[in-house]
């Protein structure tokens, strides 16, 4: 995409000197009401579709991401800062100004008291592979990869019965970390159960591997016909109420911190090197989901010398409350330099009962300084019971189960609550 220039003689737009045909004279301006509500009301009333970034613009990526152009309506990219502009013609501004009042006064009072719905996040059992669904409070939704093929279906049919439980009718974004078959075989039988808007990912498989290249021929079958955008750091997707930020995605990362991170990491001085890895793994998308001052991180698959670079010499990331352990709880990913960093307050992993939750890396997870507690999935049959959690946090205690889920409901004060879905369990996390 090309570069966003000023009209000579109108200071209230800009316009994309290239690609004119897609967004042109766009109104780009901070007002005392939410820049998101204004902008998408001045798309409107203009009948212009437009990026939206709350807050702060509207961002553009440079020429060389031009190939990922042009998205579905709505992807947004990062962050801008402090576009400004001159004030819009009175008029529409002043249409605008209603539109908002009318908006106002059709609220019931009541309304303004009442708490703001919880984010809910479900950990679907996929028996060692990764399907996490994110509901956001405005009814939105986000899938994190989709299990394993095969199984008559089992995956698939575990994941629309957590959408069913949450309410869904649809799948507004599926976004595949990796190819590997535990995270992206699930997605031809996911399609043909569910209707799905976009599919996100990283762009084209790159591990020289040839179950890899079958599997990624299968996903780029199955998701024919829709909507498909390939993110790259930076990035986010437009939840409404959520903020979703891509840190890592085809092995790069962000590389500058986070907005209140990038303390030095006094864990990294004990860090052995860690070995370069060529598969998928490595080139895993990974997410940060923030709603208020709650936070959730799901960093896929990604190996050790890719989590370091993101954790040192400083923590690009910061902490976390929730933390998604990382490929199911595997030795090759998990540095005590990483997950001791994050310093979370619960963390999750998403194992089977003979694949992830490696002894070494529960431990490490299980130490972190600051962590309340740790759940699991399953319970590790190849580990001894002091690398297990008690069964009250373990949604599936037998190898042969019914493949029950945890679940997360988060509030915009950084409270949340974890069920266990086996047995009705729940602990309150009270915010800090």
């Amino acid at each position: 995409m090309g570069t966003i220039s000023q009209p000579r003689r109108r200071k209230s737009h800009w316009r994309l000197r290239e690609g004119s045909d897609w967004v042109d004279r766009i109104p780009v301006c901070r007002s005392s009401v939410s820049d998101q509500l204004s902008l998408e009301m001045v798309s409107k009333l203009r009948g212009v579709s437009i990026l939206v970034v709350a807050g702060s613009g509207l961002t553009v990526p440079t020429q060389n991401n031009s190939d990922a152009f042009p998205p579905p309506r709505g992807i947004i990219f990062g962050n801008i800062s402090q576009i400004r502009c001159q004030p819009m013609r009175r008029v529409l501004t002043a249409v605008l100004c209603f539109c908002l009042c009318v908006l106002g006064a059709s609220t019931p009072r009541a309304n303004a008291a009442a708490s703001p719905k919880p984010l809910q996040i479900y950990f679907i059992d996929v028996e060692g592979g990764q399907a996490t669904l994110v509901v956001s409070p405005s009814g939105e939704s986000l899938l994190i990869d989709t299990g394993w093929p095969g199984y008559e279906g089992r995956d698939a049919d575990r994941i629309l019965a957590a959408a069913h439980q949450a309410g869904l009718k649809q799948i507004d974004y599926v976004l595949i970390t990796h190819y590997h078959r535990d995270h992206v075989g699930g997605v031809p039988q996911l399609v043909d159960g569910i209707k799905v808007g976009t599919f996100v990912d990283h762009g084209p498989n790159l591990e020289d591997s040839e179950v890899t290249r079958t599997d990624y021929a299968a996903y780029e079958k199955a998701i024919a016909g829709h909507a498909r955008v390939v993110v790259k750091p930076g990035w986010g997707l437009p939840i409404k109420g959520l903020q979703v930020q891509v840190l890592a995605a085809a092995g790069d990362h962000l590389t500058k911190p986070l907005p209140g991170a990038g303390e030095a990491n006094s864990y990294c001085a004990s860090e052995p090197a860690a070995a370069e890895d060529n598969t998928e793994n490595a080139r895993s998308v990974g997410v940060l989901i923030t709603y208020g001052q709650f936070r959730f991180l799901d960093l896929g698959d990604l190996t050790k010398k890719k989590e370091l670079e993101i954790a040192c010499p400083n923590n690009l990331i910061g902490t976390v409350d929730l933390f998604l352990v990382t490929h199911h709880g595997a030795d090759l990913s998990n540095p005590k330099a990483l997950d001791w960093a994050l310093h979370p307050r619960v963390a999750v992993i998403d194992n089977g009962p003979r694949k992830g939750s490696s002894p070494a890396a529960w431990q490490i997870v299980h130490d972190s300084l600051g962590l309340e507690d740790l759940w699991q999935l399953h319970y590790a049959a190849e580990a001894d019971k002091a690398h297990n959690i008690d069964a009250e946090r373990i949604a599936n205690v037998k190898e042969n189960c019914e493949g029950k889920y945890l679940k997360v409901e988060a509030q915009t004060d950084g409270s949340f609550t974890v069920t266990n879905a086996r047995t009705g369990t729940q602990k309150i996390y009270s915010k800090k």
